[in-house]
């Protein structure tokens, strides 16, 4: 009885609060009610409830019940939109543009940060597939400005049929309200023009534009020449393995994983797609019908010869955009040919067949059609490469003869064999290698087969038995490539005329000077002899020669015949003996590669006589173990009708390497002399010859230091000593050089030391000798254990309460190895830094702090300087990642002084054992380079593609009020035991002012382009060298300061367009939250609404009122 009595107590307590609840509300809802001037009298509750929520959802631009898609492999893009938007910059025209190639997930990302945050300003349009709608539609472009005014305006529609017109009345609501804008597949500037028009935004306003061509933005600009648009490029590239796989699972099986027995094939699919998003989901989709692996391993061979329709039109649609039919059969040749190419050979061999390829390229490039990969090689998305194939196959689907280029081995086989090829055919490829045996036999190529092909330009036989007769070969020929020619010289019958490349590279040829494999009649070579016009028709085009790893070749003659020729490539050639005196004939040479060619014993002295030739490559050609005679031509005259044979030396001069040095071309930039067992002993004294010299490579060599000869080189800016196990020093190189490479099997280097005057450098080197004293880099870097660092050391940087990361362990990673220890402090260039693992977050002291990868702030008004301050990021892990770290770039900017630190970690990676991590950093600045007012932004950005992202950053900076607090004499001890700790490596501490900036002349508009490349190892520099340079300007101070991974510029940003705030906050603002900055905005809202007598019961019930609403009436 007690237990249903106290129930019913208890039951009847609830619905008189409820009850009392009921009444508040009511009266709250009438006064919103009246606020918004609408009778509440004869009508039902729910109506006016329903009114109030979609009131509600409108102003905040998004529905309650909306639920997010799930992007794969996003998470780092969505985190940088995401703080670009959170910025809080006030610039006129802030554009972040999303550029990619078709499918590759433009659309998808736009519209899921659109949703993510849409509702953070007073206005939102999402305008999509804009291209699409205006080539489709009558009025397209004129629709699309009427969508766009509707979602912006509080105007209904506008009676206006004309787009500049509207165009105007756009600007006029761009100017009023703080908007955030999507533009989707902007295909020209006029679409942009347009939409957007070129008065500004209101401050605040952010747009994002999707488009499949990079140079698109870049041409857009306002109507006021002193305020430019702020540019921001996101470069979507291709998923990785991991997350292709997971995607494809994802929409074939349903899980982020395999079935049995299909993890093979599930495996070669994505190596198919090669990481585009939208080929795994529609091949994914497709496939789900599929039970049997079998039908897997099918599908896939007929994609092969077939690629999917809806992949090859959602890629096509970029090719379509391109304006000029240049553009479009030049991205067919490369498609068909020169993909993995060498981009300048491609450029030369394209131009000799009338395509223009200097600006062709870079609309390709823009377009995300093309790329150029590390080693200058022209890189090309496999599935962009079989649309391009396709557009080609589509020409004549059944009859492969009909096409203009073939570049399929086993039809170009069957066009050749059955003599088939026609007019038409611009390109012809055919490796012997890529068939099978059974299928070709032994087949010798009748050379008759090429007859009819007139128009051929392009040809390729590699490894082909041909028999002797070439008079039948087509006379247009620019590009012939015979790889494993099986005859032993180059026939005269063959037209070569028009020959730009040659490539006769793993032949059978014993010499090379166009000399009769056969006598020919006497009367004939008598013809020949007595003139050299013939010769001339036959190879008077010829621009680059290739003739690797031709093992029997012997002698290379007959220059004279090549009087265009710009590059010879003449590699591990181990039989080459001599190079003919008339190559000074070659006036137009400008690169020359003999490495390797182990035999080589002559090489004339003329070759001082070349003035253009810049790249001279001599690897391998043991000058120690041989030496070289130099032919001395000053004394005999060849002439043309001499019948010296070309291969007679005159005077040949032996000589050791020193001599040989003192006759190379002055005009020399790049000489690469590794593996030459060159010792100190066999340089010169001095390099005065090659002035002109910037690059130098000396790897693989017994040298113990770096030879003297080396610092007479006043242009030098790049030196590689890799695997020279036996050097010991390096000291005092030229004080031009910017980048020296020693590589990481250098274990016995032991010290470098600089000059005082010099810029800083990057350098490669054995780092993980760095952890022990028995390495030196006088003045570049200094590291010590946290725990060793003196305490007085550590509170003028104004480090509090790390005792408890003292004793902790990580793991770092460098490109020389790795070191497991505990916590360190590193010093470079005058920035301290350490990196501990802590979950809970940074420190307590670190005050002004806020989510994402950005933070900025205003310089409060002071009596005392700034002398420093301290930045701490915490770094995450997403979810199924790994626990190692890779070291951001951090970029502080002084707007309101236009000047700007950068800094490169020299460490590259850390392993700490969890899934989160501080890196805390010191920086020093003089006293005028941060004062009272100044804007300060501070930048966390990934240097290349990973699974962390900056989750939050900090930052407090130090106006001398900590050592006002401390009595003089406990001031001076710090300043005694902070200068002690600085003394061992005195061109770093110090003061502050040795912080040099770079300051650059104003810029009209500013770019900031983050890419993350998912197929490259290394950051965006394409792996060149390890580290950044620190560059310099100023040269006042005599001591001088170098950094392997610090580096610092100006970008010429106006203070009026880069991050500016809108006014100074106050301190509780600074700290709140962001994840209050959504309440902060509605209460802003409701102030605007409710009168004040009644703001907090108002508030409280538009907070509460949805949750009601499907309590009582739903």
């Amino acid at each position: 009885m007690k237990s249903k009595l106290t129930e019913e107590e208890t039951n009847a307590e609830n619905r008189s609060h409820w009850d009392e609840k009921m009444e508040s509300w009511k009266r709250a809802l009438s006064q919103v009610v009246d606020l918004k001037g609408k009778d509440a009298k004869n009508r039902k509750e729910a109506e006016f409830i329903r009114e109030i929520i979609t009131d509600i959802h409108q102003r905040l631009g998004v529905s309650l019940s909306k639920s997010l898609p799930l992007l794969i492999g996003m998470d780092h893009y969505i985190q940088f939109i995401s703080s670009w938007l959170a910025d809080g910059s006030c610039h006129p025209a802030d554009i972040l543009t999303v550029v990619g190639m078709g499918g590759i997930g433009k659309t998808s990302l736009a519209k899921y940060v659109y949703q993510l945050h849409s509702f953070r300003f007073h206005k939102s349009s999402f305008i999509e597939g804009i291209n699409a709608r205006c080539n489709e539609q009558f009025n397209g472009l004129l629709d699309l400005q009427k969508q766009l005014h509707a979602d912006i305006s509080k105007k209904i529609s506008l009676h206006v049929n004309d787009v500049h017109m509207y165009t105007s009345k756009i600007e006029n609501e761009l100017a009023r309200k703080m908007v955030f804008i999507v533009f989707d597949d902007i295909d020209s500037l006029d679409q942009l023009d347009a939409l957007l028009g070129n008065k500004g935004l209101h401050p605040g306003s952010k747009i994002i534009i999707t488009t499949k061509d990079a140079s698109l933005i870049k041409r857009y600009t306002l109507y006021d020449p002193q305020v430019q648009p702020r540019h921001t490029n996101v470069l979507l590239n291709c998923l990785c393995e991991a997350e292709s796989l997971e995607l494809l699972c994802i929409h074939a099986f349903g899980s982020q994983n395999p079935k049995e027995g299909y993890k093979e094939v599930s495996e070669k699919l994505v190596k198919y797609c090669d990481g585009h998003p939208l080929a795994l989901e529609v091949l994914g989709k497709s496939l789900s019908k599929y039970e049997d692996a079998h039908e897997w391993e099918y599908y896939i061979e007929v994609l092969k010869k077939e690629p999917h329709s809806r992949i090859i039109k959602a890629l096509q649609m970029s090719f379509d955009s391109l304006t000029f039919n240049n553009d479009k059969d030049l991205f067919k040749h490369i498609a068909c040919f020169f993909v993995g190419i060498d981009k300048d050979l491609t450029e030369t061999i394209l131009k000799s067949c009338g395509i223009k390829t200097r600006f062709g390229i870079k609309n390709l490039i823009d377009r995300r059609l093309l790329g150029i990969g590390w080693d200058n090689k022209l890189m090309m998305h496999q599935l962009v490469q079989e649309m391009g194939r396709d557009l080609v196959r589509k020409e004549s689907v059944d009859k492969p003869q009909k096409r203009s280029w073939l570049w399929c081995h086993e039809e170009s086989f069957k066009v050749l064999k059955h003599k088939k090829g026609k007019r038409n055919l611009l390109g012809l490829a055919l490796d012997m290698r890529m068939l099978e045996k059974k299928k070709c036999g032994s087949f010798t190529l009748k050379t008759s087969s090429l007859r009819k092909m007139d128009n051929l330009m392009l040809l390729q036989l590699n490894y082909i038995q041909l028999k002797r007769c070439f008079r039948t070969f087509p006379k247009e020929l620019r590009w012939l490539c015979m790889r494993g020619f099986p005859l032993k010289s180059l026939h005269l019958d063959l037209p070569m005329k028009n020959l730009v490349y040659l490539d006769l590279s793993y032949s059978n040829i014993e010499s090379f000077g166009m000399s009769y494999s056969m006598a020919p009649p006497p009367a004939k070579r008598q013809k020949l002899v007595g003139s050299c016009s013939k010769v001339k028709r036959l190879l008077g085009s010829l621009k680059i020669l290739d003739l690797s790893f031709c093992k029997k070749l012997r002698n290379i003659s007959g220059f004279l015949e090549l009087p265009t020729l710009e590059r010879l490539i003449v590699v591990n050639c181990i039989n080459l003996i001599e190079v003919c005196e008339s190559l000074d004939q070659c006036i137009e040479l400008v690169h020359i590669n003999l490495s390797y060619c182990l035999k080589l014993k002559k090489l004339p002295i003329s070759i001082v006589k070349l003035k253009k030739v810049q790249t001279l490559s001599l690897d391998g050609c043991n000058f120690c173990e041989s030496q070289i005679k130099m032919c001395d031509t000053s004394s005999s005259d060849i002439s043309v009708n001499s019948e010296t044979s070309s291969s007679t030396i005159i005077n040949a001069l032996p000589c050791d390497f020193k001599f040989f040095v003192s006759y190379l071309p002055s005009s020399l930039i790049v000489l690469s002399l590794a593996n030459n067992n060159l010792s100190i002993e066999s340089f010169p004294r001095d390099f005065s010859c090659l002035s002109m010299l910037e690059e130098l490579c000396l790897d693989d060599n017994p040298i113990v230091s770096m030879p003297n000869c080396v610092r007479s080189l006043p242009k030098l800016k790049t030196l590689s000593m890799e695997n020279c196990e036996m050097i010991i020093l390096i000291e005092h190189p030229p004080c031009t050089l910017r980048v020296l490479s020693v590589g990481h099997g250098n274990t016995s280097l032991r010290k470098i030391k600089f000059n005082p005057e010099m810029s800083p450098i990057n350098i490669d080197g054995p780092w993980k000798l760095l952890s022990t004293s028995s390495y030196e880099i006088d003045g570049m870097i200094k590291i010590q254990r946290l725990a060793h660092v003196e305490e007085k050391v550590l509170h003028i940087l104004g480090w509090k309460n790390l005792d408890f990361i003292k004793e902790r362990r990580l793991k770092t990673f460098t490109f020389g190895g790795s070191d497991k220890s505990q916590t360190k402090m590193y010093n470079e260039f005058g920035i301290f830094s350490t990196m501990y693992h802590e979950e809970k977050g940074m420190p307590n002291w670190i005050r002004n702090t806020r989510k994402g990868p950005s933070i900025s702030f205003s310089i409060a008004s002071s009596p005392k300087k700034i002398k420093g301050l301290n930045f701490c990021c915490m770094e995450t892990m997403h979810q199924f990642s790994y626990d190692t770290f890779v070291l951001p770039k951090i970029i502080i900017s002084n707007v309101t002084k236009k000047q700007t630190w950068i800094y490169n970690h020299y460490i590259d990676k850390v392993k700490v054992g969890g899934k989160c991590l501080n890196m805390l950093s010191h920086w020093m600045f003089g006293p005028n380079e941060m004062t009272a007012s100044d804007q300060i932004t501070i930048n966390v950005t990934q240097r290349y593609y990973n699974q962390q992202f900056t989750k939050k950053c900090g930052v407090i900076y130090d106006d001398g009020k900590v050592e006002e607090e401390d009595d003089e004499l406990a001031s001076s001890e710090k300043e005694v035991s902070f200068k002690a700790f600085s003394q061992k490596n005195p061109r770093i501490l110090g003061h502050a002012s040795q912080i040099y900036t770079w300051k650059l002349q104003h810029e009209k508009t500013t770019t900031r382009d983050i890419k993350m490349d998912t197929n490259l190892g290394h950051d965006p520099a394409f792996n060149v060298i390890r580290g950044k340079s620190v560059k310099k300007l100023a040269k006042k101070s005599s001591v001088g300061m170098k950094s392997s991974r610090s580096e610092m510029r100006n970008t010429g940003r106006d203070d009026k367009d880069v991050h500016l705030r809108r006014q100074a906050i106050s301190r509780e603002q600074r700290n709140r939250n962001v994840d209050k900055e959504v309440d902060a905005r509605i209460d802003n809202f409701v102030k605007l609404l409710i009168k004040p007598t009644i703001f907090l019961f108002t508030w409280f019930l538009l907070k509460r009122l949805t949750g009601i609403l499907f309590f009582f009436y739903f």
